[in-house]
């Protein structure tokens, strides 16, 4: 029960960070999956605890990805990396590559483990992984990927008696929805602020 209020705690500084676009939200992303990991495999949800994994080694990508920025052309400056929207390659490729590793995780876990949720958890756990990608590369549309994925873990977690996390991910499903609003407002600003500097 520790870990999962510690899990929760950590969890509500991710969602702020996350939602007002700031790097430290890689730092929740380092802390959080320690902890998720110990959780996940005591309940049986063995995809969720696999991408942990991938979650620390994506963290040290984003934080630098989000912290080294990119050149702004006019006087050789430095600005974080822009929120931009997701192209339609980017949706394909995500698509793809979403079906593909759902149904890759899937047949890993109805053949090698004993998960009773094999869909839900490999569902969840494909969308996460593109999911992390897109927010490492500034997509406003991660935050609908996100949605999906915290309504279904919502009412995955409660099923498998997971009570904190469950209520993490219906604020995660609530904050989805404010925190694109908020990531398009920022992205008409943040192109507000380099047209000033350009011109």
């Amino acid at each position: 029960m520790f870990l999962q209020i510690l899990g929760f705690s950590v969890g509500l500084l991710y969602l702020w960070w996350e939602y007002q676009a700031n790097s430290k939200v890689w730092i929740a992303s380092v802390i959080m999956p320690a902890i998720s990991m110990w959780i996940y495999f005591s309940k049986g949800l063995y995809a969720d605890f696999a991408i942990n994994i991938y979650y620390l080694v994506i963290a040290v990508y984003g934080f630098i990805s989000w912290t080294r920025g990119a050149k702004i052309s006019s006087n050789n400056k430095k600005k974080k990396l822009p929120i931009t929207h997701a192209s339609l390659r980017v949706w394909v490729l995500a698509t793809s590559f979403s079906l593909i590793l759902w149904y890759g995780i899937w047949l890993l876990l109805s053949r090698f483990t004993d998960s009773t949720v094999p869909v839900a958890d490999a569902f969840t756990t494909a969308l996460s992984i593109v999911g992390l990608w897109m927010m490492a590369r500034k997509y406003a549309e991660q935050w609908l990927i996100w949605l999906v994925v915290d309504v279904v873990c919502a009412i995955l977690y409660f099923y498998k008696e997971i009570p904190f996390y469950g209520v993490l991910y219906v604020l995660y499903s609530v904050i989805a929805i404010f925190g694109y609003r908020k990531w398009l407002k920022m992205m008409i600003n943040q192109s507000q602020s380099y047209d000033s500097l350009t011109n």
